[in-house]
């Protein structure tokens, strides 16, 4: 069966950055899966998985456009402190911040005596991926993996809907 919208996808991944660097990978433990055409891939990977088929493996390269996007320093804010009032804020940490439009998550990129500067940027934003990618499985998703929008196990779902 080859990849199309509303297949279940199973694979192994990894992604590093342009320079080489490892960002994530699934090889050291339990594949990757996903229904297909649901916006849970980037688009730039989604798009290449469509004609797949179990036993295809592929490498490519994804421009952040078709990534996490490109990088908007606008993105990046210095707000007081003293709205983080009796927490112990750290570089690295996230939260969930109200913007005008809507909640956004932001994470810390540097803490002053008298500023927190948060990053509302994902993560990935502006960086080129490679992947390399191995396809073991492909089939149609049941109808309770389409209704509930995640894949399940043999043993159903494991949680209350």
């Amino acid at each position: 069966m080859k990849i199309s919208n509303n297949s279940v996808v199973t694979m192994h991944f990894t992604v590093s950055s342009a320079d080489g660097v490892q960002i994530d990978s699934s090889r050291n433990g339990e594949p990757m899966q996903y229904i297909h055409g649901t916006g849970y891939l980037i688009q730039g990977l989604e798009d290449a998985m469509i004609g797949k088929q179990a036993g295809d493996a592929m490498q490519l390269d994804v421009e952040p456009e078709k990534a996490y996007g490109e990088r908007h320093d606008q993105l990046v804010q210095a707000v007081p402190k003293n709205m983080f009032e009796g927490m112990e804020v750290e570089v690295g940490m996230q939260f969930r911040a109200g913007t005008d439009e809507g909640e956004q998550s932001v994470t810390v990129i540097d803490v002053t005596e008298d500023e927190v500067v948060v990053d509302g940027n994902h993560p990935l934003a502006g960086i080129p991926l490679s992947f390399d990618v191995e396809i073991l499985e492909v089939r149609e998703a049941t109808a309770d993996e389409l209704a509930h929008g995640h894949v399940h196990s043999a043993g159903g779902c494991g949680h209350q809907h």
